[in-house]
């Protein structure tokens, strides 16, 4: 399944539109906050999918049955730039379990490989997981990201949510992810470039949020 959010109207669009706009981008919490925007947006479009259960509370005049979600989902960010995207589902799913991802492009090698150097994650056997990735570029850190977790116990279904997708990347989770799945983006954009980079993209999230980096 791939949902996109784009299709629909709403004030996410306009979110989308600042993110992607290179002057509105010089305000660096503006961008940090546009993300963390869609994050409770998309978080919200992702709830509907989850497993819900009756409750009976009682308000201060009488008793009622309420529709609840019987467990909330893991949240699982790749660092760094992932971090003002989870804080938009954290808004949503505050009592959920989370788990953290370190991974970046190995970018003087002949051909990209991804490094991963951290995973922190809780028990995720048959739990509903959010992978939380701003950019799904080629799909290789999600897919090296899944690996890294299968030891951290078999999810009932993992919940892919970016910002901008690559048709590329999109196709690369379908044939590589065997695990029950879906991929949740607020915009799915053609192609990639020769750095293999979405085009049009935005540029690098987790500059664009923090910093340019060395190394």
């Amino acid at each position: 399944m791939l949902f996109v959010l784009e299709n629909q109207r709403s004030v996410g669009n306009q979110f989308m539109a600042e993110l992607r706009d290179r002057s509105i981008q010089q305000d660096r919490m503006r961008f940090r906050k546009n993300l963390e925007r869609l994050g409770s947006i998309m978080a919200y479009e992702i709830s509907k999918n989850l497993s819900y259960g009756t409750r009976e509370i009682e308000t201060p005049l009488a008793k009622k049955d309420v529709t609840v979600i019987k467990e909330e989902p893991v949240l699982i960010t790749i660092l760094r730039a992932g971090i003002p995207y989870f804080n938009g589902f954290q808004h949503f799913f505050d009592r959920a379990d989370c788990g953290f991802i370190g991974a970046y492009r190995k970018e003087d090698s002949e051909s990209l490989k991804i490094k991963l150097d951290y995973v922190a994650t809780p028990d995720l056997e048959g739990r509903d997981v959010i992978l939380i990735d701003p950019m799904l570029a080629t799909g290789f850190s999600v897919v090296e990201a899944l690996t890294a977790l299968k030891g951290k116990g078999h999810p009932r279904h993992i919940f892919i949510a970016c910002v901008i997708a690559a048709k590329d990347g999109i196709g690369f989770l379908q044939k590589n992810i065997k695990t029950d799945h879906s991929i949740w983006a607020v915009s799915v954009d053609d192609k990639l470039n020769q750095q293999l980079y979405i085009v049009p993209g935005l540029g690098d999230a987790g500059d664009l949020s923090f910093g340019d980096k060395i190394g």
